[in-house]
């Protein structure tokens, strides 16, 4: 038991290098990790991640209330319709085939490897002005939300697609809150980040309660892992990651997504 749970706090500091490089995915290079050296499915996996995107997810959400960067009416809203999404992902998820739910997250890890990569080589160039104005835009005067139908149903959808996700695949959903802000709204880049750590945070309780409830949670793996994923993310963000070009992070991100994609082909073709 002792030797799994080294193994376990050994690939949350790989898990927790990645979140400080990247700022969100953990849980994408998190799950192939533990079905590979534990031998589970992918189902039993979704718990044990989350509850390190939970933890990692919580410090920077913290940090964020603490210096007023979080537009935490806009994380309710999205946290709300995830929290009555994720239920139904943990269910779907408890029903599917593990090659189905395999199928799923080899196609998720694909498309974010594309996205990865484009978006770095997109980094150093001017995307030129926006089309249109956002839906959910910032008063410049009183830096207060103007709330539209527009705005709403936008909010509404990213946190009940992230929700689903969460639940059917233990991802945490940064990497779909972030690009869905940084396209509906005028928001700086801290308060995206601030947002969708607090959002992550919110919908993650929702499917580890889930998980809980189901008596999936593997207690014995999960504490240590979440445990060094957060203190590594934490450590490797002032130490490491502030010095590497951005654009790398999201290259080296996007080969690790594309690794993971190929193993878990492999492994459903063996």
């Amino acid at each position: 038991m002792l030797e799994i749970q080294i193994i376990s706090a050994c690939l949350g500091v790989a898990v927790g290098f990645v979140l400080a490089l990247t700022g969100a995915g953990g849980a994408m290079i998190a799950i192939p990790l533990l079905v590979s050296f534990f031998n589970i499915s992918i189902y039993q996996a979704t718990p044990i991640a989350l509850l390190a995107v939970l933890s990692a997810a919580a410090f920077g959400a913290l940090q964020g209330l603490f210096n007023k960067k979080v537009r935490y009416k806009a994380a309710l809203l999205m946290a709300i319709s995830g929290f009555v999404l994720a239920p139904f992902g943990v269910k779907l998820a408890e029903k599917l085939p593990n090659q189905v739910l395999s199928i799923a997250l080899i196609s998720t890890l694909l498309l974010i490897c594309v996205r990865s990569w484009q978006h770095a080589n997109r980094q150093n160039i001017d995307d030129g002005q926006l089309n249109s104005l956002p839906a959910c835009m910032l008063n410049p005067v009183t830096a207060k939300l103007f709330w539209t139908a527009s705005c709403t149903k936008q909010l509404i959808a990213t946190g009940g697609i992230s929700g689903l996700l969460s639940g059917l695949l233990g991802l945490g959903g940064g990497f779909l809150i972030v690009p869905s802000l940084n396209k509906i709204s005028n928001f700086n880049h801290a308060t995206v980040v601030a947002t969708t750590l607090t959002t992550v945070c919110l919908i993650s309780l929702s499917s580890i309660s889930s998980h809980i409830q189901s008596s999936t949670f593997n207690w014995s793996l999960a504490i240590p892992f979440a445990t060094t994923t957060t203190l590594t993310m934490l450590i490797s963000t002032k130490v490491i990651a502030e010095k590497i070009p951005k654009h790398l992070c999201n290259q080296g991100f996007s080969i690790l997504c594309l690794i993971a994609a190929i193993y878990l082909a492999l492994s459903l073709l063996s």
